[in-house]
């Protein structure tokens, strides 16, 4: 199955490198590499619902319009697209403002292909949320920090329709594990614990790890 994409990247160096790492993965189709965030809407206006990328990879810094903003455009244009930010920074304010953008994803530029690939395939088969392990430890370090309303400092309880397993999965992702870490140490499969993943989000009615990692900060789900 092939899976259309496309970047919005400004910087000539880091879009070829994005381009040698999808042509590694052969079963990519890139609909178009833009410059800005202005000349990604451009490429978007007009274009066939068939052709529109499933996933599009997104710089933050960009000149013209950033990829914040232009998230924000493009998901209130088109909202089937899903948008992951790629970035040299784990900058606090930046990560809660992409999600609030309607970012799908978080990772970090250096990421190999078989990560751009399970992203991909994460977001679309699946509804998760990828992020690099430092940007999520990063996002759990900022909800600790957070000073959080006096009606959400007790510990509230799990909600009783998260099974034990559930509950562990859950554990490991606040603490910043992807799915093959948790997998492994678990000892079952990939998709076992992607499928747990799904269940969780269901439960608990979150889209995003961003707000998993929120939901369990306030309710002190893990605190010792």
């Amino acid at each position: 199955m092939s899976f259309i994409i496309a970047l919005a990247e400004d910087n000539n160096v880091n879009r070829n490198t994005f381009l040698q790492k999808i042509q590694v993965l052969g079963d990519m189709q890139v609909a178009f590499i833009a410059p800005n965030g202005h000349e990604c809407l451009e490429e978007l206006k007009g274009m066939p619902a068939a052709k529109l990328p499933q996933v599009i990879f997104m710089d933050l810094e960009m000149p013209q319009m950033d990829g914040i903003e232009t998230i924000r455009l493009a998901k209130s244009l088109h909202p089937q697209i899903h948008f992951i930010v790629l970035t040299v920074f784990d900058d606090d304010e930046k990560i809660f403002e992409a999600i609030k953008s309607g970012a799908s994803g978080y990772l970090l530029k250096h990421e190999p292909a078989g990560v751009l690939q399970e992203a991909i395939m994460n977001v679309l088969e699946y509804g998760g949320a990828p992020m690099s392990p430092a940007i999520a430890r990063k996002a759990l370090q900022l909800m600790s920090r957070s000073s959080i309303d006096a009606s959400l400092s007790k510990k509230n309880p799990l909600p009783e329709m998260i099974t034990t397993r559930e509950e562990e999965i859950l554990r490991h992702m606040v603490n910043g594990w992807d799915a093959k870490r948790i997998a492994s140490a678990l000892d079952i499969s990939v998709l076992t614990v992607r499928k747990h993943i799904a269940n969780v989000y269901e439960k608990l009615h979150v889209q995003s790890k961003a707000e998993i990692i929120s939901m369990a900060h306030q309710n002190k789900w893990f605190n010792h």
